[in-house]
């Protein structure tokens, strides 16, 4: 019997709100529903009155935190959103590192500037991606060292999304 290929690392890339997170929670649903294990993060918005206004970090697992709100106070500042990385760490590390010890596929959305506020957490996705697990993460289009350098990875297929695509 032939040796299994490298486990798949896609990155869904794309504008912001051209649906990266909403193809990835379709995907999600899709292998749950095929009976694969799922285990990560997902970033949601929070909206008022349609206006965006923060966003909130959910383990798939169910545990949620503000990532980030435009009235928080806080040093680390992306646009008009303050940051709060260790609400950030508490939820996404326990749910990595449970993907990572168990089975299925890891589920990172996203990675971009309000996630790589934590030095910890690139230190983390590179040791996935480095790993035998299939990855699906998100990662925005902006230049950023990190991020253009995961892309550039011989062993990540890239994704573009945009809001014709995402369905797809």
């Amino acid at each position: 019997m032939p040796e299994p290929g490298p486990a798949p690392k896609l990155l869904v890339t794309g504008m912001p709100k051209s649906g990266k997170t909403t193809a990835v929670i379709r995907l999600v649903e899709l292998l749950r529903d095929a009976g694969v294990p799922v285990h990560g993060f997902v970033t949601g918005e929070q909206r008022v009155d349609g206006r965006r206004v923060g966003f909130v970090v959910h383990d798939l697992t169910g545990p949620s935190a503000q990532l980030a709100h435009q009235d928080l106070d806080s040093p680390v500042r992306v646009g008009r959103f303050g940051v709060d990385v260790p609400a950030f760490e508490q939820i996404a590390f326990p749910a990595l590192h449970a993907a990572l010890a168990g089975d299925g596929v890891v589920v990172i959305d996203e990675i971009a500037r309000m996630e790589l506020a934590s030095t910890a957490f690139a230190a983390l996705v590179e040791e996935i991606l480095d790993s035998t697990r299939p990855v699906i993460a998100t990662v925005h289009s902006q230049p950023h060292p990190f991020t253009d350098t995961i892309k550039q990875r011989p062993d990540v297929l890239l994704l573009d999304v945009d809001d014709t695509t995402r369905d797809d």
